[in-house]
């Protein structure tokens, strides 16, 4: 059974940059599709990107050109950097498989 641990969240400035990493243990996710959502407050969880086991990318178009996904199968994690950051992407970030999510990283972009 695959967990999900979430880290890299927190407060940036509107410009900045951050990078959350997404770690997994109890199985190799080099074969899977990864996956990032985010949730703001009262708000539904939505998709932000993903990265195939192929390496093949796709991107929401509110962070197309500014988010990219990555993975490095040899420390078993996925990764989210994401530049140019807006008071909008503000939200609860959480890392998926088809089948499994994991707890979150809470990014909060403020002046």
């Amino acid at each position: 059974q695959v967990q999900l641990v979430e880290s890299g969240g927190g407060l940036v400035q509107p410009g900045g940059s951050l990078r959350l990493s997404c770690a997994a243990s109890g199985s190799f996710i080099g074969t899977y599709d990864m996956g990032w959502y985010r949730q703001a407050p009262g708000k539904s969880r939505d998709w932000v990107a993903t990265i195939t086991w192929n390496r093949m990318t796709a991107y929401a178009d509110s962070v197309k050109g500014r988010f990219a996904i990555s993975r490095d199968n040899a420390k078993n994690t996925v990764y989210l950097q994401m530049s140019s950051l807006k008071p909008e992407d503000t939200a609860v970030y959480y890392c998926k498989t088809s089948t499994t999510w994991g707890r979150g990283t809470q990014v909060t972009v403020s002046s």
